[in-house]
């Protein structure tokens, strides 16, 4: 057990921070821990220190005397986070849900983590623990809850800490006092079985022989939300045949902390619906219980035969996303439960075991607090499209201390579009994908409408400057058009991967009780202001290339918009924190069809709500309790991201006091250090309600756009 880590963060125990450097590739993003000698021979650059919390060699920037000279010093500092395949890199974590999985993933197959990520794994995990009880939350800023201490409890434990620990006694207490991890939510209940410290009678029913029934029924898997479907494809691969862990001591150990009982006392079957109250974000419905009922009874019936060959079918499915991501999988949790089925099946020796450890170390960011498991495998096109777009909207693209960066920016959204449709597609419930750009890099396989019209926007911005080369042909642009066109809703919205294929009742059988609105893809505000821009933008410039189609979209998807803004004028984010995210992109689409202050009762609503929210220094800070309770609530101090939304989006709507904006940039430009940066604060982003993400690049590109 590794007691060393009882000593402070500078202690030997923990890696020499200036030995670690960060390799870009083709939008692929490692860390790599150098040898002393490997170090001096290859010094760090200034994204590696920035990212490393170290100290950098960079000059204070002449006080700025007008906003455009703020966002000038912040560009300024920016592209010195470039890397060298030309994106932006960055983190992309805040859930404790990630690095759990990974760690119990890499020791049941028994593949070793290296000693300088398994130190800064418990480096990160100590310094996250809450201060008032030392238990962890769902996220980085949430209260603790049985999901994160439980699961980061067994993390820190199988990467050697001791449970005599500081950290681990009052982990414990704080788990103890929510009633063990017995009252863990179900994907903790998933991991706590395949790991051998639950029991899988513990958990309702996953059964793979949903993917047997005709694609016609509502209830196949293949017409869920993209994420919940290769979530539960790999759980359901494991639970169907109750794989788990050897037993060991270490195990044995476990058991024996985690629960508030002896294990062996413990009525597995009363635990099935046990969720610590804490935890609790979307309650098991009446249709839910029923239905997990009698999946119960099946599985005491359950035919081997048929067992076998839906747990077959599942295996040909994990086989299919491995291999159209190139062994990446779509996202955090499926990608180390692939490779978990994978272990099951062929072993770590085999190639496709050693693939998916392989590009695990795509997903581990290391920082300064420590290393930890991103939410996907970066955030690198959505990020690199952004600052793009605030270069040319701000005319800063001409100038010449920022052309290079535009180049290599440009270089990098040229590789990144997604060129081939997935290899069977329709047998593993795929759309076609070629023309699309994804949310990280070329390889990761997945449309997304919002990145892919970003893209397009941006391309056309780039294109107006005289030292761009166009490379992207615009019959790729109408590629891309053409993906987006095929993927509105029937309510004229835009969701995120695909259109809407399954009824919204699906969520009454949401079984996950941590998230929000997982089951089936839904029109979201922000994915269909940004369609609406991208439809624009190409129509501008290809007037005559499905005009008609394209106009009676744009038409719908504004129409979707006014018809779901709230009563109070905000629309509710889903992406990101949250009213004034959604608001700027309302705001938005109603500029791009000429609706604003003086003009639309729409627009005149919003801006007034957004007004109504300025905080008395001038700013907007959000929390992201706004998300969870679906309504506005302040952030204990303003914040640059919220402020740099809010005065877009006011801008937007031509909204008559600008003194209410001179305010908000005011106080961004108070807020840059003399080096041009901003520094972190509050936690940008969300999904499915409850699950908090972090954007740290939002805090330059955001800025300087306003």
């Amino acid at each position: 057990m590794l007691s060393a880590v009882d000593k402070p963060p500078s202690d030997p125990i923990y890696t020499d921070l200036n030995r670690w450097r960060l390799k870009s590739e083709d939008g692929r993003q490692v860390w790599h821990y150098l040898s002393e000698e490997e170090s001096k021979r290859k010094p760090q650059t200034l994204a590696d220190k920035y990212w490393l919390g170290l100290p950098l060699d960079v000059p204070t920037l002449p006080t700025p005397k007008t906003p455009l000279d703020v966002a000038r010093n912040g560009l300024t500092f920016y592209q010195r986070l470039q890397v060298e395949d030309g994106h932006f890199a960055g983190a992309y974590g805040g859930p404790h849900f990630l690095t759990p999985g990974y760690v119990i993933a890499m020791y049941i197959s028994g593949e070793p983590i290296p000693d300088h990520m398994r130190v800064e794994m418990i480096r990160f995990l100590i310094g996250c623990a809450r201060k008032d009880d030392g238990g962890w939350g769902i996220h980085i800023e949430g209260n603790t809850t049985v999901f994160g201490t439980a699961l980061n409890y067994v993390t820190c434990r199988l990467l050697g800490l001791d449970r005599d620990h500081p950290t681990m006694i009052r982990a414990r207490a704080a788990l103890h006092k929510y009633g063990g991890a017995a009252a863990i939510p179900s994907w903790g209940k998933f991991w706590l079985s395949v790991l051998n410290v639950y029991e899988w009678e513990g958990m309702n029913p996953v059964p793979p022989e949903l993917w047997l029934l005709p694609y016609s029924l509502p209830v196949h898997p293949g017409r869920w939300w993209i994420h919940t479907r290769m979530v539960y494809l790999p759980m359901g691969f494991i639970y169907a045949q109750r794989l788990k862990a050897e037993e060991n001591d270490l195990i044995r150990e476990l058991r024996e902390e985690l629960y508030t009982q002896p294990y062996d006392t413990i009525n597995w079957a009363q635990q099935r619906n046990n969720i610590a109250e804490v935890d609790v974000y979307y309650p098991h419905t009446t249709l839910l219980n029923v239905a997990n009922f009698f999946l119960n009874i099946y599985e005491k019936f359950a035919s081997k035969r048929l067992r076998q060959w839906a747990v077959d079918e599942s295996w040909e499915q994990l086989k299919m996303e491995d291999e159209n991501t190139f062994y990446g999988n779509l996202a955090s949790v499926n990608k180390v439960m692939n490779l978990l089925c994978t272990f099951f099946k062929e072993g770590r020796h085999s190639k496709a075991f050693k693939l998916h450890v392989d590009h695990c170390l795509d997903y581990l960011w290391m920082s300064e607090s420590g290393m930890y498991f991103n939410g996907t495998d970066g955030s690198q096109l959505w990020d690199t499209v952004w600052i793009c777009q605030a270069l040319c909207l701000t005319d800063l693209a001409k100038e010449k201390p920022y052309q290079d960066m535009v180049k290599r920016a440009y270089e990098f959204i040229d590789s990144q579009q997604i060129r081939i449709d997935p290899q069977n597609r329709e047998r593993c419930y795929r759309d076609a994908t070629k023309g699309a750009w994804p949310f990280s890099r070329r390889n990761q396989g997945y449309t997304l409408t919002d990145c892919t019209a970003e893209a397009i926007k941006g391309i056309y911005m780039l294109h107006q400057l005289d030292y761009i080369k166009p490379t992207i042909s615009n019959d790729r642009i109408e590629e891309a058009t053409d993906v987006l066109l095929r993927m509105q809703n029937s309510d004229g919205g835009f969701s995120t991967y695909e259109p809407t294929r399954g009824p919204k009742f699906l969520e009454w059988i949401n079984p996950a009780e941590v998230f929000g609105d997982i089951m089936v893809e839904y029109s979201y505000p922000e994915c269909t202001t940004a369609v609406l821009l991208g439809l624009a933008s190409f129509k501008k410039h290809n007037p005559d290339y499905r005009a008609e189609e394209i106009e009676d979209a744009i038409d719908k998807g504004i129409a979707f918009l006014k018809r779901i803004q709230r009563p109070d004028g905000g629309w509710y984010g889903c992406w990101a924190i949250c009213f004034t995210y959604a608001t700027w992109f309302g705001l938005e689409a109603l500029k791009s069809v000429g609706e604003n202050y003086a003009n639309s009762e729409h627009a005149r609503r919003a801006c007034d709500y957004l007004a109504s929210k300025q905080m008395a220094d001038g700013g907007w800070g959000e929390s992201y309790k706004s998300c969870e309770l679906q309504t506005y609530i302040h952030h204990t101090s303003s914040q640059v991201v919220n402020t740099a939304w809010a005065c877009l989006a006011l801008m937007a709507g031509d909204y008559p006091n600008v003194e209410v904006i001179r305010n908000g940039i005011r106080l961004i430009a108070k807020r840059q250090k003399p080096d041009g940066r901003w520094e972190q604060e509050g936690i940008e982003g969300v999904f499915n309600k409850n699950a908090m993400i972090a954007y740290p690049n939002y805090k330059f590109s955001f800025t300087v756009w306003a």
